[in-house]
């Protein structure tokens, strides 16, 4: 079985590399990766290996962001110092992880889980990775982060749960709260959804929105769902029928 580790602390994945060796002495270490880019690199011109292990923070970001760039074909066990709540939403999804520091205990199970639902994992490994990304990303978000908005000559700060959506009109970005107000906003549409995190999504070119600020979700023909918000708003959001499945997953997390 070939194995590669992404984990960008050495003696780390070293120990984790030796541990599975005592395991299953056939296995392979094929290569240690230690960041992201480095991932994207190696693997943009490299063949996958039979199984990934991968710590979830990196120096240079979440793991699940490698998703973002290479379609991971295989099976990945993540080695994770998040608490039980993060596990039981990452199991949902039905990916393995391991607490650190992992036992000899933990890393057997794991690779016996691997065994046993190998085609299973693997089946749906991308929809994995984009649905555990946005769970981390809304665990780290919460109602005490905050987005500054200028206001005439005055900084504003609006918590996340105060913001309904953002949205791009007429080339300018706007932010839209419960209460109503609207505020125009100096970042692109792109930069918010970087900053906000797994409590919005983006339903269209035009249209970022907050998961309390929906109302429901109505079929929309052709195969497409039309957004209602929970406030007053003329506009239609339509989301397409691509997004369609990712965005009632999201709903359903």
């Amino acid at each position: 079985m070939k194995i590669i580790i992404i984990e960008d602390e050495l003696l780390v994945a070293e120990d984790l590399a030796a541990n599975l060796k005592q395991i299953q002495p056939d296995i392979e270490i094929v290569r240690i990766i230690g960041s992201i880019k480095e991932a994207v690199a190696y693997f943009t011109v490299n063949p996958q290996p039979d199984l990934i292990f991968s710590d979830i923070q990196l120096g240079d970001g979440l793991s699940f962001e490698i998703a973002k760039h290479i379609a991971i074909q295989v099976p990945v066990i993540f080695c994770t110092a998040f608490d039980e709540y993060a596990l039981d939403a990452f199991k949902a999804n039905g990916i393995e992880y391991i607490l650190k520091p992992f036992s000899t205990q933990a890393l057997s199970g794991a690779l016996d889980k691997f065994r046993n639902m190998q085609k299973v994992m693997a089946g749906n490994i991308a929809l994995q990775y984009e649905a555990a990304l946005a769970t981390i990303a809304a665990i780290n978000q919460n109602n005490s982060a905050t987005i500054m908005v200028r206001y005439r000559d005055r900084l504003l700060p609006f918590a996340l749960n105060k913001i309904a959506f953002f949205c791009l009109d007429n080339e300018l970005t706007y932010m839209h709260t419960h209460s109503g107000k609207a505020y125009v906003m100096p970042e692109s549409l792109e930069d918010l959804e970087n900053k906000v995190g797994g409590i919005f999504f983006r339903m269209n070119r035009q249209f970022l929105v907050n998961r309390n600020a929906i109302e429901d979700a109505v079929d929309y023909f052709p195969r497409k769902l039309r957004i209602n918000l929970t406030l007053p708003f003329e506009k239609e959001i339509i989301v397409s029928r691509e997004k369609k499945n990712k965005l009632l997953a999201w709903l359903a997390q």
